[in-house]
């Protein structure tokens, strides 16, 4: 892919928001979550080492939006391109998980695939790693790998520019001014960064290699105890499907406007005590050890089997928003040692 060179990221940033509104990280307490970029303001530009607690999904899945009208049918407002810097490997990865959801032929959703075709996507490499990160688990790296437009690689004189997309390369070529080539240097300079990252990740999750794959583990130990000691834990909060990137569960319900009936659409979670509940008081999921077993299922089961990816990308958001310190690899791993065990005894038998 195509590299430049640029000093210094504010230039970079005054141009992108010359063309579109710019959501970029900042640093709240420990965390980084979205505002929108002031090139006027003199807040200075922060640059995240670390993925933003904010998920992607906000920008593409309103938490709350009209989805139709009756009798007139409602079609998707034009939506004006926007850019978001600062996402990372993991971030990217999660767009791919719900464009296969969203954006798929078999089923288009037009308020989605509106955003998504509009959005400028400025990724970033990682340059610390955080406790509950575990991307690597899942073939994640501490950069991006595919999925941006501009990647921003941090080196100590200033940033290296990828370009990873039509729409990057144009920007770069509208922009000249703006960078300087890249010496094999500075790349091999961004390259030990990412490597020196990676070995962090790697030692971060050393404890949570597991002997089979994520799907075996999982599906086969359905009959588990340990869905329900977890359980004890939990409060119901849903802060791990809330802040989840890939997390999609939605409701609808209908409303009676003035002139003209609506169907809103409201995100969901699985952790809810109603989220499975039918009419006549039929509730499959009404034990919470069975709404973290249906979530884990769903992560690396049946979305495995549908699309060929498992929905979870190691973000470690689901653990830093947990108010019952439920840890998700630790969840895994013993389930791991379980199935391990029961698959010696059966060879001992």
């Amino acid at each position: 892919m195509e590299t430049v060179f640029i000093n210094k990221l504010k230039p970079l940033l005054d141009a992108v928001a010359e063309q579109m509104a710019l959501l970029l990280p900042k640093k709240t307490g420990e965390h980084y979550i979205y505002s929108r970029y002031d090139p006027s303001g003199e807040i200075p530009v922060e640059f995240n080492n670390i993925r933003p607690c904010t998920p992607i999904k906000e920008f593409l899945l309103p938490v709350c939006e009209l989805a139709a009208t009756s009798p007139e049918p409602l079609e998707p407002e034009d939506v004006k391109p926007f850019a978001i810097f600062g996402l990372k490997d993991c971030d990217l990865r999660s767009i791919e998980i719900l464009d296969k959801v969203f954006a798929d032929e078999e089923f288009r959703d037009p308020f989605y695939v509106k955003r998504r075709e509009n959005m400028f996507i400025i990724s970033s490499d990682c340059f610390e790693v955080g406790e509950n990160c575990f991307c690597n688990l899942f073939g994640g790296r501490p950069f991006a790998q595919s999925g941006f437009d501009l990647n921003v690689s941090k080196v100590k004189d200033g940033f290296i520019i990828e370009a990873g997309s039509q729409k990057g390369r144009d920007f770069t070529e509208k922009h000249p001014q703006l960078f300087t080539e890249t010496s094999g240097a500075l790349l091999a300079e961004r390259d030990e960064n990412r490597s020196r990252t990676q070995r962090r990740l790697e030692q971060n999750n050393a404890e949570y290699q597991f002997d089979a794959p994520t799907k075996e583990i999982v599906e086969k130990s359905q009959d588990s105890e340990i869905f329900d000691v977890e359980a004890r834990n939990c409060v119901e909060c849903q802060a791990c499907t809330r802040i989840c990137p890939t997390c999609h569960c939605f409701y609808l319900y209908d409303t009676k406007q003035k002139d003209y009936f609506a169907k809103m659409k409201m995100w969901d979670s699985c952790m809810r005590v109603g989220y499975a509940a039918v009419a006549g008081g039929a509730n499959p999921y009404k034990i919470l050890g069975d709404r973290i077993k249906h979530r884990l299922l769903h992560k690396f089961v049946y979305f495995l089997d549908r699309y060929g990816k498992d929905m979870c990308v190691g973000c470690g958001r689901c653990v830093d928003g947990c108010a019952g310190e439920v840890d998700i690899r630790t969840v895994l791993k013993k389930l791991s040692e379980e199935f391990k065990d029961k698959e010696k005894a059966k060879v001992t038998k």
